[in-house]
């Protein structure tokens, strides 16, 4: 592996190690509020005022689902960093998977829809973004040098 390759790897493994403390904080910020908060903290582009109501429990329940979600996500992130910062080529997959799925639910279902804000959704969005791209670019320029995966 290249020097320049490495450090591709380097920049991708920082990226998603942000993604996965901010998305660590989301799953917090989620489970630490009740419904209203936690509706508030998730879709932060919508009036707040319009989303406060007493909810039924169901609502708190699928929030702590999500919430929970997006804890382990941001932990498999996080141990996915390091894993790629020390270059290793199937933890680029399996980090891939976890953060950039789950980013394209929230850029089809939140982010289109106008619910949230730029900062700090949809700049998440471009960071597990770029970091797919780069450590994709590296997986496959060593595959094509003859290395195992």
């Amino acid at each position: 592996m290249s020097s320049v390759q490495k450090n591709t790897l380097r920049v991708a493994a920082i990226l998603w190690l942000l993604w996965g403390l901010v998305h660590v904080l989301a799953g917090v910020m989620v489970l630490m509020n009740d419904a209203t908060g936690g509706l508030q903290a998730v879709a932060d582009g919508v009036n707040p005022a319009a989303l406060a109501a007493d909810y039924h429990g169901a609502v708190k329940g699928v929030l702590n689902q999500h919430g929970w979600n997006l804890g382990w996500f941001g932990v498999a992130t996080i141990i996915g960093a390091a894993m790629i910062w020390r270059q290793n080529r199937t933890a680029i997959w399996v980090t891939g998977m976890v953060g950039g799925l789950a980013d394209i639910g929230y850029l089809l279902f939140l982010d289109f829809a106008g619910y949230v804000n730029f900062v700090p959704g949809t700049v998440m969005t471009f960071i597990s973004g770029a970091a797919v791209l780069l450590s994709f670019w590296v997986w496959f320029s060593t595959r094509s040098q003859g290395k195992v995966a």
